[in-house]
């Protein structure tokens, strides 16, 4: 169940300082990303599509139930080749928009490389708090461990992934005992300013949730590997956000990469992992060798 938290407006002037410095509307544009990119609406339009076309295809398991609500559903990319390793992706939407439908275009390029693809669906704020749509990913690994001989690849090389929310998920999941590492685009480290800005609307967090479920705030093993991306051109809060967790974890992961990719935006910065080529598909692939 969610806790009460007041709406952070309740208690502060329009032109108090919230945040390092920001009141709440610069703190609400600072991680509004559909107003920022004036092309949003397009880029999902196209995401859309492409998931449409990958959907169908011939290598698409679709629809997998993996707990007990409607939402939990997963769609399996198969690679080609037997017994390769799985890039499990959790869409972002700052864990209360979009599905997992509109995302299948990851798996494009990584699949052309021979990896399996997962994209995992979760129940939506509020619907669900922050912790129940954790505890619902940890049951989409779950599920995929036990089906690994029927889906047909590598329970010992599996990596979870995910964009802006889903970089969030991601990281908190790569804690599973089998799971290798993860690949964060765009994510969240730090759920505190998350807290005091529109996003919260949805979401109350609780106390407990601002700490315990902020990565920046836990211990991930040193033998996991992390990848890092956010676009060059994301809002100042994502990729700080990117900074900060890289310099938490700089000093216990020599597997640790933190790269910031030129000329891309929250949005255009996931065709680097739709692309076969792409910067982040090509380190995912580094991964899974």
């Amino acid at each position: 169940m969610h806790s009460d938290q007041s709406d952070p407006k309740e208690s502060q002037t329009p032109d108090a300082s919230i945040y390092r410095g920001m009141t709440r509307a610069e703190l609400d544009a600072g991680y509004n990303n559909t107003e920022a990119v004036h092309d949003s609406a397009q880029h999902m339009d196209l995401w859309m599509s492409r998931s449409a076309d990958v959907r169908r295809g011939k290598n698409a398991v679709l629809n997998l139930q993996y707990g007990p609500n409607p939402a939990n559903r997963l769609d399996f990319f198969k690679a080609g080749l037997p017994d390769r390793g799985l890039f499990i992706f959790i869409h972002g939407g700052y864990w209360q928009r979009n599905n997992k439908e509109m995302f299948a275009f990851v798996a494009e390029g990584l699949c052309a490389s021979h990896v399996n693809v997962a994209t995992v669906g979760y129940t939506l704020a509020p619907e669900a708090s922050l912790s129940e749509i954790v505890a619902e990913i940890a049951l989409a690994i779950e599920h995929l461990l036990r089906e690994n001989h029927r889906l047909g690849f590598d329970a010992s090389k599996i990596y979870i992934g995910g964009w802006s929310a889903g970089g969030h998920l991601s990281a908190v999941l790569a804690e599973h005992p089998s799971v290798n590492g993860f690949v964060s685009i765009s994510g969240i480290f730090d759920l505190e300013p998350i807290s005091k800005c529109y996003l919260n609307q949805k979401l109350k967090l609780s106390d407990a949730e601002i700490f315990d479920l902020s990565p920046i705030n836990r211990h991930l093993d040193y033998n996991k590997k992390v990848l890092l991306f956010a676009g060059e051109l994301e809002l100042p809060e994502l990729t700080r956000q990117s900074r900060d967790y890289a310099s938490h974890l700089s000093g216990s992961h020599k597997d640790l990469r933190h790269l910031l990719v030129a000329n891309k935006n929250h949005y255009s910065v996931l065709d680097e992992l739709r692309l076969k080529d792409g910067v982040i598909a090509r380190e995912i692939l580094h991964l899974l060798d």
